[in-house]
Formats: structure tokens, C-alpha cells, sequence
């Protein structure tokens, strides 16, 4: 009898000890989905500075010091993509090859505004060889457009007029929300996603 209490008692550990080998593993599978699909579409997350207005002119740093203007004019037809990034960011490193990628191809002028220690963006910026693209910091900018998740994007076109914001993790959310700027300084019926539109040509 006592032998049988015994054996009950072991298997009973042993169960024990298999559920939680069990719940840690769903625990870690869920942590890694919960990075994959974060965030989900070009979506419209904060209120903020809307599409239609007037970029203010905001001077933010390089990573070398010096000043770059964000919110000025641009050359004819000319359209640039502001990326909020971070170093310790999963999505945004899927997010920035891509940028690059259509920047090299001409579709846009890139802007990378990175959050991260000095040495942490330094490493960014040679790892993803990020060339003459611009890499910037500063907090004023992400609170003008009220940015609280990355990687963000923002639009703005060559008068210097913010045509589309939202979390992007795609290259198809990124020329979706191009589409939203005009490539011509004359053309100003655009249209500017919102949150369902966006969501649903995803």
C-alpha cells in the first residue's frame, strides 16, 4: 500500500513537472508571435499632427552632431518617408532594408530618426549600410506626431505638407502610404488613408 502512495506521489511530480515544462514553452511561443506580427498594417494609431498640414520645421541632430532640418520644402515632385526606429526594435529590423531598398530605387527620399544610446545607433547605421542616408535623434519630432510604437512612418511631400502617418511593417504598407503623396507639386487631390481604409487594402 505504501508502495503504491509512493508511485502515486512521483507520478504526480512527474505530471507536475511536464505542465510546466509544457506552459513555459506555449509562454516563449506566445512571446515570439507577440514580436512577429506587432504591429499589424499601416494603421493611424494617435492623434497628433494630421495628414493635410504643414510639417513644422524641427532642426534634429546626426548622429555626427550635426544640424538637419526636417519640414522644409523639397525639390519638385520630390517626396520624402520619415522612419522612427529603434535599436532594440524586432520589426524594425525587417522595417529598414526595405527603406532602403525603395530609397535606392529613387521612390523617395529617406529620413531615419533612431532612438537609442549613441554607440547603439552607431552600430545601426553600419550594420545596415545605411550610406548617405540621413540618421537623426531628437524627441521633438516623435511628439509632434504623437509616435508611442515603431517602426512609424510619416510622409511628407515636396511643399512640405504631412500626407500620411502610421506603423508600418511591410514594404507593402510603405508604398501604400507613398500612394498617399503626390508626385506632382500640382496634383493636391490626394487621398489621405484613414485607420478602415488603410487596415482593409492590407
Amino acid at each position: 500500500m505504501i508502495s503504491i502512495l509512493i508511485a502515486s506521489q512521483i507520478l504526480s511530480f512527474l505530471a507536475i513537472a511536464a505542465l510546466s515544462v509544457v506552459i513555459f514553452a506555449l509562454a516563449r511561443q506566445i512571446g515570439i508571435l507577440h514580436e512577429r506580427l506587432a504591429p499589424i498594417g499601416a494603421t493611424q494609431t494617435q492623434p497628433g499632427l494630421e495628414p493635410g498640414s504643414a510639417m513644422p520645421r524641427i532642426v534634429m541632430r546626426t548622429l555626427e552632431g550635426g544640424a538637419f532640418p526636417i519640414g522644409e520644402q523639397l525639390q519638385r515632385g520630390a517626396r520624402q518617408l520619415i522612419l522612427f526606429v529603434t535599436t532594440d526594435c524586432p520589426v524594425c529590423r525587417r522595417v529598414i532594408p526595405l527603406a532602403l531598398g525603395m530609397a535606392a530605387e529613387g521612390k523617395m527620399e529617406l529620413v531615419l530618426v533612431g532612438d537609442g544610446t549613441p554607440p547603439e545607433m552607431h552600430e545601426m547605421q553600419a550594420r545596415y549600410g545605411m550610406g548617405q542616408t540621413p540618421f537623426v535623434s531628437g524627441p521633438e519630432l516623435g511628439l509632434v506626431l504623437q509616435v508611442s510604437r515603431l517602426p512609424f512612418a510619416a510622409v511628407v511631400d515636396d511643399r512640405g505638407t504631412l500626407r500620411a502617418k502610421g506603423l508600418v511593417n511591410t514594404r507593402a504598407h510603405l508604398e501604400q502610404m507613398l500612394a498617399a503623396a503626390p508626385t506632382e507639386a500640382s496634383d493636391t487631390s490626394v487621398f489621405l488613408p484613414t485607420l478602415e481604409s488603410a487596415h482593409a487594402a492590407v
